[in-house]
């Protein structure tokens, strides 16, 4: 009986020794921010302060610094992360770029952040700017940037951290078509992240570390590919797909998305979320639990007074330029990414018409825009400057130059190729209709083309209106870089739109069918 008694102490002691071995960590973390420091509305817009007032807001940095003080003290240990594109998308960025990105990321004590695609718009100048000023690594494993002086320097593919004693690794990851979707420039090599971030794995795991988090700005699907087809990778936070993970609705997936031992998050975007995982680890690295949410940045949330007037100090000189009421909207057009990239949207029909409309005298037959451009909606009443610059904030001018249909058509596949993924490649038009076939394979899943009411002609040269980044390649559009008669020094997009609305006004959104989706 007294060594039964001791044996089973003696086992009471070892499980005793081995549950202390766990290691817990908070992971806090945001992703696709696209320099939404002010509240925005449940269209992900410009949300007036009287709205805000009155609770109909969400997210702003202000919310955001609230809801990170009350997530660190409930965890004495934290991590906090964010999954690129912090750049890009109202006029604090066109004013700023990453200054105030790099000041409110310091001030909320960001542990690190991958590179989005987005944080390239400006090229690697801009970039390394923004690097320079941030104290916490900017991490991005699938590029080669020897050939970039700006960045080769700047910015690692992974680094160690250590929480309480105990290292964790993390990687980054940025989209692999970044030199489709930004402006790089020729110096960046972007390359397979699945190779990439097994090879910062092996090399982390050599030095040591058993506890290994992914930042990926590569979408849920290629965070899930990269899950099934690594070892080593504890947890990945996601991004660039905007996808919201959780039980409510409107989420692709569960929280965390579990593929293997491997844990997958994501918090939508522009700061209307705070994903919080509670992760734990047993002695030798391995996920034991993973359990958490997107916790929602509603009027629940106050607002940091002192955060709430720096923002206020900084939108000071963007005032006058965002708050002047161009137009009028009829009813609310729709210009969520969910709608835009993949079938007819009134945006779409609204912002490609207002391109069309602007050089339709000029010999110009059709318009196509892609949908990735279009990063908002606009509710109805008033519409201001603002509201137009949050849809359309990349600064593009209109595009016009001459394609055969067959390249037409060609572009057309281009811009449906990624319908099941969300791509923002995918094309809305004006002047012409066709139908696409989302189960077929890709290269093939268009049809019935018209142009002018009559089917599209191979042979026939055609005159089109997009934007600079798209005619120069953007978005897969490779077949217009070698376009005839090419002008890219238009007028500004959003200048365009605000003009064909004012002389609408009241515009009234619509769809025609001009997107057959079957």
């Amino acid at each position: 009986m007294t060594l039964r008694l001791m044996t089973s102490a003696a086992v009471l002691a070892l499980s005793a020794g081995a549950a202390s071995a766990d290691y817990a960590l908070t992971v806090l973390h945001t992703n696709d921010f696209h320099s939404r420091f002010e509240p925005i509305s449940k269209y992900d817009s410009t949300c007036s302060a009287e709205d805000n007032d009155a609770g109909d807001c969400f997210g702003g940095s202000a919310r955001l610094v609230t809801a990170l003080t009350d997530a660190k003290a409930r965890s004495d240990n934290y991590l906090l992360v964010d999954g690129g594109d912090q750049f890009q998308g109202t006029l604090f960025y066109t004013y700023y770029k990453g200054k105030l990105a790099a000041e409110m990321m310091n001030k909320m004590g960001y542990d690190a952040m991958t590179v989005g695609n987005h944080e390239f718009d400006d090229g690697p100048e801009v970039l390394r700017g923004f690097v320079d000023s941030v104290d916490f690594p900017v991490l991005m494993s699938n590029a080669d940037l020897s050939g970039e002086k700006l960045l080769s320097d700047a910015i690692m593919k992974s680094t160690i951290i250590e929480k309480n004693g105990e290292k964790i690794g993390l990687i980054g990851l940025t989209p692999q078509d970044t030199d489709e979707l930004a402006s790089p420039g020729p110096n960046v090599i972007f390359t397979d992240p699945v190779d990439a971030v097994q090879g910062e794995v092996d090399k982390l795991t050599e030095e040591g570390v058993n506890k290994i988090i992914v930042l990926s700005h590569s979408g849920y699907k290629t965070d899930i590919r990269v899950a099934e087809n690594t070892t080593g990778v504890d947890v990945i936070v996601g991004g660039h797909s905007n996808t919201l993970l959780g039980e409510m609705d409107g989420a692709e997936g569960p929280y965390p998305t579990m593929v293997g031992d491997t844990a997958i998050v994501s918090a939508y975007a522009y700061g209307k979320f705070l994903g919080e995982l509670n992760v734990t680890f047993d002695d030798d690295g391995k996920v034991t639990e993973a359990k958490g949410a997107p916790l929602v940045m509603d009027a629940a949330v106050t607002e940091d007074e002192a955060t709430k007037a720096r923002i206020a100090e900084a939108a000071a000189p963007l005032d006058e330029i965002r708050n002047k009421v161009v137009a009028e909207a009829a009813g609310m057009i729709e210009g969520s990414r969910d709608v835009c990239r993949a079938t007819e949207c009134p945006m779409g029909n609204l912002v490609a018409d207002a391109m069309l409309d602007r050089v339709k005298d000029q010999g110009i037959d059709v318009a196509i825009a892609n949908g990735g451009g279009l990063r908002a909606s606009i509710d109805a009443g008033p519409v201001t400057m603002g509201e137009v610059l949050t849809v359309l904030p990349f600064q593009n001018t209109l595009s016009t130059f001459q394609v055969k249909g067959a390249t037409l058509v060609e572009a057309l596949e281009n811009g449906v190729s990624q319908i099941e993924e969300g791509g923002g490649r995918f094309p809305q038009v004006s002047g012409m209709s066709f139908t696409v076939d989302p189960s077929a394979e890709a290269g093939s899943r268009i049809s019935d083309v018209m142009i002018a009411g009559a089917p599209v002609d191979p042979e026939k040269t055609y005159g089109v209106v997009s934007n600079n980044y798209v005619r120069n390649g953007g978005d897969g559009y490779k077949m217009f870089i070698t376009a005839e008669n090419a002008y890219d020094f238009g007028p500004d997009l959003a200048d365009v739109t605000a003009e064909f609305i004012a002389a609408n006004a009241p515009y009234t959104p619509y769809t025609d069918g001009r997107i057959t989706v079957k």
